[in-house]
């Protein structure tokens, strides 16, 4: 059966389409972009459907329209979209589409959502010049490939796939965001040239060291949770970084952040961590997220005298935490928070 769809101009909901690509992403519990700050709240995980399921054909009509939102309507083919030469904005997430196909006449085409749909390759994008986001998230991916021609991209989302490499993003120069997080990542590799990159995103994978990071002066954004880190390092060139996340780690030890004066936010939680050190000479520092470490000496908590913008402390499971008086304690030492662990400050 298919699928008449009568389009007129119309201005889609922008919380639920644009959810995924704003450029205020913050990572969630596992490292994954996520719209919002929550830090407990995991992304929605793919359910693809039953192989048997019936899929729905696609046609369209209203050649005039420049938003299509194709979002759950059960498609499994790209189709019937030739008539549409003014289209800037096609979402088609949580459908049943395995091949991406039907989109070289859309040159128009600035955004393309692709969201949990089951797309083993990147292909056919070649005629997408004008292309400046582009979500494929939640597929069967295993390769980057088919971004030759897409100079214009800014916004490239590729996390929970089983990408096993980064390549093939280098020649991007106007990229501005990558996501990789939940794939299958072993190593930092081939990102040099990416100067204009703000927002790098690859938690949840299996890197084991922090690297090839040197060309990425315009940082302002690092995500790398749930990873096999051990130490800090190689972040000498990043000194425009603002929010760092290191979560879910092996690390010990706070270090090597001597360029990182503009650090807002320091993710160290779930670490290994037994002293508080090194954060004094970041004065911008609004949010200390270092619950679920080892400190158990309130000297640490003194050495943040210095940190006057500090807002926000996460100090929970720490031996330090099972004082009694240690919500009071925190306050008296730094009487400027706003927050401590989950619960705002009186």
């Amino acid at each position: 059966m298919a699928i008449i769809i009568e389009l007129l101009l119309f201005q889609v909901n922008k919380d639920i389409t644009m959810a995924n690509n704003e450029a205020d992403e913050v990572p969630n519990g596992d490292g994954v972009a996520n719209k919002g700050g929550d830090r407990g709240s995991p992304p929605p995980a793919a359910t693809p459907p039953p192989v048997n399921e019936d899929t729905q054909e696609l046609i369209v009509v209203n050649e005039n329209t420049e938003e299509l939102d194709l979002n759950h309507g059960r498609i499994g083919k790209i189709e019937n979209l030739e008539p549409l030469r003014n289209l800037e904005r096609l979402y088609l997430r949580w459908n049943l589409i395995k091949k991406i196909e039907g989109l070289d006449t859309l040159s128009t085409l600035v955004e393309l959502e692709l969201y949990d749909n089951q797309i083993v390759v990147i292909e056919n994008l070649d005629n997408l010049v004008n292309l400046e986001i582009l979500d494929l998230s939640f597929n069967r991916i295993k390769e980057i490939t088919g971004l030759e021609n897409l100079l214009n991209l800014k916004k490239l989302f590729l996390s929970s796939n089983k990408i096993s490499e980064i390549k093939n993003v280098n020649h991007l120069p106007k990229l501005e965001l990558l996501e990789l997080g939940d794939n299958r990542l072993r190593e930092i590799k081939n990102l040099q040239g990416l100067s204009s990159l703000k927002q790098l995103y690859l938690g949840k994978n299996k890197i084991s060291q922090i690297q090839n990071l040197e060309d990425l002066t315009n940082l302002e954004i690092l995500v790398l949770q749930s990873n096999r880190i051990s130490k800090i390092e190689n972040l000498e060139q990043l000194t425009n970084l603002e929010q760092l996340y290191l979560s879910e780690n092996g690390i010990t030890v706070i270090e090597n952040l001597e360029s990182q004066g503009r650090l807002q936010t320091l993710d160290m939680a779930m670490n290994r961590i037994l002293v508080i050190e090194n954060v004094r000479h970041m004065s911008n520092l609004e949010e200390l997220w270092l619950n679920d470490n080892q400190i158990a000496d309130w000297s640490s908590v003194e050495y943040l005298k210095d940190n006057k913008k500090l807002a926000t402390i996460y100090l929970e499971r720490n031996p330090l935490a099972s004082d009694p008086a240690y919500r009071r304690k925190l306050k008296l030492t730094l009487p400027w928070l706003q927050q401590i662990d989950a619960t705002l400050c009186r």
